[in-house]
């Protein structure tokens, strides 16, 4: 059987992170639908930045706008907003399948506003506001200004993907806002049961600057950690996931119908050529969580991959390996703020080359 439909039922959901006109219109993102289980679609400024500089789908209309809109970010609008509303409509059946637990399409404000929380929630609103889905996640970055953002929209009522997290505090600091986001929509009297958040955690990123730090000591037990920062992130995120949403904190909401904040495993194509293809598939299989698949990886555990439930596995070992990494230099929250300034960096570049292309 297709491994990717084994994994349909280990309670883990399959998200396609790609999307463009190609996907929509030549059939691809329904095949991947139907034959593989995928479940969801996240998308970035520089998805949408590959998909208008290589499909041929987007010409026509790019043309039109040019010649009728001159302000570029609302010509990128016009160009990927259908995009993800058609994107939705395929993954309609889904989310009404599962009552609402999967079957979102992504869509991010732009990574120019990370620092302004105001202009968040007001592109966060507006966004939503024009795609008009109910299965659409509007992403914001999990910077200081994106979680009071992300706050005051959960206590809107607004479905969010939080994006941009590499480290356990900065997932944790993301699973207290949306409790404190829900906690006020109740007090307002508002329903709680069709509100949708996601926690999405980078990974293979942390494996390539840990390990770029790692090789520069000389030690048997940096050698030893080299390849597991990642994976050691994951895992304990999982577990405070386990005790802050399975726990005393948040019961009441549970009782009120509140979803939890599922964690989201994101950048999870392998980088390092030593490390195996499907790293960060294998190693994190486990319910209640997304993993967000780029189409090589996708395609590589389809044909390899090994279906077992392993994201509870060896946690006494990543929480031995957190304190060695202390040890020897490494904070991997302080790597966590490193990257996701890079990361900010990246999405504003593509989000600009975006913006000149249209």
């Amino acid at each position: 059987m297709n491994p990717l439909r084994i994994l349909n039922q280990s309670g883990q959901s399959i998200w396609l992170d790609n999307l463009s006109r190609t996907l929509l219109r030549e059939g691809g993102l329904q095949q991947l639908i139907e034959n593989d289980g995928i479940s969801g679609v996240t998308s970035n400024p520089s998805i949408f930045q590959k998909a208008l500089a290589e499909s041929p789908y987007y010409q026509d209309d790019l043309a039109r706008l040019k010649a009728s809109e001159a302000d570029a970010e609302k010509r990128y609008e016009a160009l990927v907003i259908p995009d993800i509303q058609a994107a939705c409509d395929l993954l309609l059946p889904t989310f009404q399948r599962s009552q609402g637990v999967d079957g979102y399409v992504s869509l991010e404000v732009s990574p120019h506003l990370a620092h302004d929380s105001a202009a968040t929630i007001a592109a966060a609103q507006r966004l939503r506001a024009t795609v008009n889905r109910p299965n659409l996640l509007i992403k914001i970055p999990g910077t200081a200004a994106g979680l009071v953002a992300f706050e005051q929209l959960i206590a809107a009522g607004v479905s969010i993907n939080i994006t941009l997290l590499f480290s356990l505090r900065q997932t944790v600091r993301v699973f207290e806002a949306y409790i404190r986001g829900l906690r006020q929509r109740l007090a307002q009297g508002n329903d709680l049961r069709n509100v949708k958040a996601v926690a999405s955690l980078f990974l293979s990123r942390v494996d390539t600057l840990v390990d770029q730090r790692l090789s520069t000591i000389d030690s048997d037990a940096a050698q030893a950690l080299t390849g597991r920062a990642a994976l050691i992130t994951a895992k304990l995120a999982y577990q405070r996931y386990q005790d802050i949403f399975h726990g005393a904190m948040f019961a009441d909401l549970a009782h009120a119908g509140a979803r939890p904040q599922y964690l989201l495993w994101a950048s999870t194509g392998t980088k390092n050529p030593a490390y195996s293809d499907v790293k960060y598939l294998e190693a994190l299989i486990g319910p209640e969580t997304i993993n967000t698949v780029p189409d090589a990886t996708l395609a590589a555990f389809r044909d390899h991959g090994r279906v077992e439930l392993t994201l509870k596995d060896a946690i006494a070992a990543a929480e031995a390996d957190y304190i060695a990494l202390e040890k020897i230099g490494i904070d991997l929250n302080a790597v966590g703020e490193t990257l996701q300034a890079d990361g900010l960096k990246l999405f504003s570049d593509a989000y600009d080359k975006v913006l000149a292309s249209s």
